[in-house]
């Protein structure tokens, strides 16, 4: 295990093996400068993004199974041993669940903080993982993409969003958290793309027969997900700073849908003053690999790279 601090400038490439990075180094030598969000798939049966910049592929979350992941990744033209390092938002099943067997074929550091990191090693007992902990708050980087952390309020031992930062573009994560606090919205104030929870619509979720309403509590806490409405007023008060991109993410399969999520988001940042086109909005799903995103891109251009993959 290694732990990270907040140490102003700390070069985490330092932490790698250095015939690691000397592969990495040959295999990138080529690529242009680029910073590339890709949606693995997103929902409550797991969740996975992968973000390319010119000397770094990160995954965000591995909550999709290790041969899923590898699948999809290959649907990316991304080989696993090319991962640089796993960020985790926390242990949750759906955020973390392919971890393990993914560090035990490929090795790959596992960045997450103390609270985090020991809930995953009590539950898997010994673990071949290389964890590389952080303090929630600190700041690092990943060859060329700088890292900053923050809390949201979420029914975890202590979860954390990201901003991430390479080339002037910034790409935000705001997943699983019962309500954006100030914190929060300060910190993603800066993405060009946010990948923002939009979990549930209010309505659904009150009519919903199956859940009992101990779980719907739950999810309408504080401390549990983000609605449609929620998301959207967050997106709709970073209007006029950078924000080009939504992407909505772990979407309820039973209480939402991707219409009713997109079209939630698209009537409040219009009616808060949006510009037609100006912001686009994407929704991610479970069973789809998304199109591979320029984080910076203008919203309502030709930003995707590719199309969506069905798997």
């Amino acid at each position: 295990m290694v732990l990270l601090t907040a140490t102003p400038g700390l070069k985490t490439s330092a932490y790698f093996p250095e015939a690691a990075l000397d592969t990495a180094r040959d295999a990138r030598k080529n690529f242009p400068p680029m910073f590339h969000v890709t949606i693995l798939g997103s929902g409550s049966a797991g969740n996975c993004a992968l973000v390319e910049s010119a000397k770094a592929r990160v995954l965000l979350d591995g909550g999709l199974s290790a041969k899923q992941m590898r699948e999809r990744l290959a649907l990316c033209g991304v080989n696993p041993s090319e991962i640089d390092a796993i960020l985790l938002t926390h242990e949750h099943s759906d955020h973390a669940g392919g971890v393990e067997v993914w560090c035990k074929q490929f090795g790959t550091p596992v960045y997450a903080n103390s609270l985090t990191a020991e809930a995953l090693r009590r539950a898997s007992g010994e673990s071949k993982t290389d964890w590389r902990v952080f303090t929630t708050g600190a700041d690092f980087e990943i060859n060329d993409i700088a890292v900053q952390t923050f809390s949201v309020p979420h029914d975890a031992m202590d979860p954390v969003g990201f901003m991430l930062h390479h080339g002037g573009e910034s790409l935000g994560l705001l997943t699983d958290l019962g309500f954006a606090t100030k914190l929060a919205c300060e910190r993603v104030r800066q993405a060009h793309t946010l990948l923002i929870e939009a979990n549930h619509d209010e309505k659904l979720l009150q009519l919903d027969t199956r859940r009992p309403w101990s779980t719907k509590q739950r999810i309408m806490s504080r401390h549990g997900h983000l609605s449609n409405a929620a998301a959207a007023t967050v997106l709709a008060e970073m209007l006029g700073e950078n924000l080009r991109r939504a992407v909505l993410g772990h979407l309820s399969r039973d209480c939402n849908s991707p219409d009713l999520a997109a079209n939630t988001v698209r009537d409040r940042i219009t009616s808060a003053g949006a510009a037609p086109g100006s912001v686009e909005v994407f929704v991610a799903t479970q069973r789809e690999v998304s199109p591979r995103f320029a984080v910076g891109a203008a919203g309502g251009a030709p930003v995707c790279l590719a199309k969506a993959s069905r798997l």
